[in-house]
Order: C-alpha cells, then sequence, then structure tokens
C-alpha cells in the first residue's frame, strides 16, 4: 500500500485518447499498454515509461459536463478513503465525487481544497 498522503497516480481524460497518445510518446517518449477495464469505462491505456507503469490515458468520462475539455487528474493515496472524504468537508473541502469502488480493487473519491483546486484520494486494495 502507497504512503499515506504520497502521489500514486496520474491520470488523463481526454476526447482524443489516439492523438494524446501519439503526443505523448512524441514529446516524452512514453509507450503505452492497454489494461483492461469494464465495457463501461471504454478503452484505458497504460502509460509506460520502460517497463514502469505511470499514469493512465482514458476518453472523457460519459458523466462529465458538456464542454468539459481534457484534464490530468492527480491521485492521492490515503489509509481510509471515507474517513479522509469526511475530513475535507471538515476542514472547508468539496467532495465532488463521494467515495466509490474502484473496479479492480480500492476506493477513491474526488476533491476539490478550499482554493478550489481539485484532485483524488485513493485507497487502493491492490497493493501497490
Amino acid at each position: 500500500m502507497p504512503l499515506h498522503g504520497s502521489f500514486w497516480w496520474n491520470e488523463l481524460a481526454t476526447n482524443d485518447v489516439e492523438g494524446a497518445k501519439a503526443f505523448y510518446a512524441e514529446v516524452l517518449g512514453w509507450t503505452f499498454e492497454a489494461m483492461p477495464v469494464p465495457p463501461s469505462v471504454g478503452s484505458y491505456w497504460c502509460a509506460m515509461t520502460g517497463d514502469r507503469r505511470i499514469g493512465g490515458v482514458m476518453g472523457l468520462p460519459d458523466q462529465a459536463p458538456p464542454g468539459t475539455t481534457p484534464y490530468w487528474l492527480t491521485y492521492i493515496a490515503v489509509d481510509d478513503i471515507d474517513a479522509s472524504a469526511a475530513l475535507v468537508a471538515q476542514k472547508g473541502g468539496t467532495v465532488m465525487v463521494p467515495p466509490f469502488d474502484i473496479a479492480g480493487g480500492g476506493r477513491m473519491a474526488v476533491i476539490s481544497d478550499p482554493q478550489g483546486a481539485v484532485l483524488a484520494l485513493v485507497t487502493s486494495a491492490m497493493g501497490d
């Protein structure tokens, strides 16, 4: 399990997955490996540096509001997602997406801090 409070994952949601993959391959030398996901997710690609997974690329979620532009989302590891989400609300942040189960293991929530910066909190059940 990652250390509580540490950066854990970065993920790009975009309306042009193939274009994004080509851009990051050219600029950063990343390669991409398909990751099996439920059909409701569409496709998911792990960005790779050598044999190390460093992030993910996927299409914009269906539930994204109209006009949503592509974005990167940073994930921070927490020991207990439900307790952390409750603490966010108590300390002046906003729980934008309440904790939910992740396909493949673990739970996550999307929050914003009191200044409006958005990030995800995750409790991984994958042991990484």
